[in-house]
């Protein structure tokens, strides 16, 4: 009895859920960015999380081409349980807006922080709409607050954020290479860095340091997390999961030291994607391909605790 009545219970809230997702649009000079906007049911206006995905070709919902794990997707629906709006959208040149995508040669960091600025402007004029607050994930971090330094928003949270620059990550990341390629390596990136590009690269370094990225590494490394965390006066909460392999828990501390009154969580046994793992490696990255796994319960407790406090 119980089972039907949970189905009844489905069926009847269903067609609310549906028909409070929109699709909306983002006119570019490039192109239209799509993305998905959730609005609660009520007569009141409530506040709105715009959620900005990772990097690489990670979609709205948290997915790539590879691996599908709609970490994101449901995150903007457990917002919506708990009466908070969403905004979700796939990034110039990815999925639903591959049309509006740049050259890589002609890409920069600004383009992907400029977009989040003018999706923060549309949330704004939309009078449905209390708060607008900035969630980024991993590299949405870091595009997210810098867009919350260009257009006032009422909160900004990081989830799974870096706290170095880009140029210092990828040097621990090379770190275990060969002496000779890790050189070169550094080498490469620290003329990058100092915004001067590189030529005569190995083959065996070609695909990292190719001459179409350069001036997107270029423009990517100047911005460091914990310089742009400092610049912003709002509330702030860093969330960062116990079992993250590839952001670390100082990287969440980087953050809070820099952003005196901001409020830090590290939440056991979370992962990269938002969802519960133990630590090891293989069963990690098993969740990554996962979409049925939902997401660790203290996540979205965090982030609703976070906004119930000022909103």
């Amino acid at each position: 009895m119980k089972n039907i009545l949970a189905v009844l219970i489905l069926l009847l809230i269903a067609p609310a859920i549906l028909n409070a997702q929109e699709e909306v649009k983002l006119n570019t000079f490039t192109g239209t960015i799509y993305g998905t906007l959730q609005v609660p049911k009520t007569d009141q206006p409530v506040a709105v999380v715009m959620i900005i995905a990772g990097s690489g070709p990670t979609d709205r919902n948290g997915n790539n081409p590879q691996m599908q794990n709609n970490c994101l997707k449901m995150l903007a629906d457990s917002l919506e349980m708990h009466g908070i709006g969403s905004l979700r959208y796939d990034k110039r040149g990815i999925a639903a807006s591959k049309e509006a995508g740049i050259e890589e040669s002609d890409l920069r960091f600004e383009n992907y922080v400029d977009d989040a600025v003018a999706w923060v402007r549309l949330l704004k004029k939309d009078a449905r709409f209390s708060k607008v607050i900035i969630a980024g994930h991993s590299e949405g971090s870091l595009i997210g607050m810098i867009a919350a330094a260009k257009e006032h928003i009422d909160g900004y949270i990081s989830l799974a954020g870096a706290g170095n620059s880009a140029d210092i990550i990828l040097k621990e990341q090379l770190s275990a290479q060969p002496e000779a390629i890790r050189k070169s390596c550094y080498s490469a990136i620290d003329s990058l860095y100092n915004g001067k590009t590189v030529s005569n690269i190995s083959p065996q370094l070609f695909s990292l340091f190719r001459p179409s990225v350069q001036p997107y590494l270029i423009s990517w490394f100047k911005y460091n997390p914990q310089k742009e965390i400092k610049k912003l006066s709002i509330p702030i909460l860093i969330l960062q999961g116990s079992t993250d392999l590839q952001i670390s828990e100082d990287d969440a501390r980087l953050l809070s030291d820099a952003a005196p009154g901001s409020k830090l969580s590290i939440i056991t046994g979370m992962n990269h994607i938002l969802k519960n793992s133990g630590e090891d490696r293989q069963e990690n990255i098993a969740t990554y391909s996962d979409p049925t796994l939902p997401l660790n319960a203290s996540l979205v407790k965090e982030i609703v605790s976070f906004l119930n406090s000022f909103r």
